[in-house]
């Protein structure tokens, strides 16, 4: 097996867009090689750090699907945190450092035969799944394929156009489902995602039960979403998927 080695490649901001707060999304372009849906770059800038410029580099995963040669990024802003706070401050025309090719396992390749797949995420963690989610393998592969999109605020539902330009594309395949926990959310749950589905209010919104025999579920988040998740999945018989011992569990922790 060959190793394929990373290189920095210099990309072009073409814009930015701030959804809240802490919330923001970037486009670059920078020629990208051919890479998997849910896969991930590294972005690396020049930052001041105590007094010197060091170079500061993090991974993100590709929003845009692999026909899309703009490169999307979906992040968030992290208190004190260096890189995200020096890429807040990007505009069009700057310049930033992008890995390539990209990496990353989260991938379609890499989910066992099911008929229903779950898309569980919490903030940002949304990203990789919306790049799988515009491409045509997954309504090859899957009867049903269920998006949770566990937020704070209703405000913090990013990309709800996209997901509302799916639906009527696969409307007998796709369901999403918004959980927001500080605030009424009259179009989804009000209450943390790990909540609903201890509860039982998850799979009765999507109409899809859960069952080690014919689902998988992605997860994609904080670690203490993960942890919790792959607690009360394990209730169940749902187990981490693993390349040498296949299972019902894939994840990526987010940051």
């Amino acid at each position: 097996m060959s190793i394929i080695q990373s290189q920095w490649i210099t990309g072009r901001v073409l814009k930015q867009y701030q959804w809240t707060e802490r919330l923001f999304s970037l486009w670059i372009d920078v020629p990208l090689q051919p890479f998997k849906a849910g896969q991930f770059v590294k972005l690396q800038l020049p930052v001041e750090q105590q007094g010197e410029v060091k170079l500061l580099a993090k991974s993100y995963s590709l929003v845009n699907p692999p026909t899309e040669p703009i490169a999307e990024i979906f992040y968030n802003l992290v208190p004190n945190g260096r890189l995200s706070n020096a890429l807040a401050q990007l505009k069009a025309g700057d310049s930033i450092e992008v890995s390539q090719p990209a990496n990353g396992f989260f991938i379609l390749d890499e989910v066992p035969k099911a008929e229903y797949l779950w898309m569980i995420a919490t903030g940002t963690g949304l990203g990789p799944y919306l790049s799988i989610l515009q491409t045509p393998e997954i309504w090859q592969r899957f009867k049903k394929v269920v998006v949770v999109q566990g937020v704070p605020l209703r405000a913090e539902l990013a990309y709800q156009s996209l997901l509302s330009t799916l639906q009527p594309a696969h409307a007998e395949q796709l369901t999403v489902i918004s959980c927001v926990t500080r605030e009424p959310n009259p179009d989804g749950l009000s209450e943390r995602v790990t909540t609903a589905l201890q509860s039982g209010r998850l799979e009765q919104v999507a109409g899809l039960e859960i069952h080690p025999q014919n689902t998988h579920v992605m997860l994609c988040g904080n670690h203490a979403m993960l942890d919790e998740m792959k607690q009360l999945l394990g209730q169940r018989g749902l187990q981490r998927h693993l390349r040498h011992k296949p299972g019902h569990i894939t994840t990526e922790q987010y940051f």
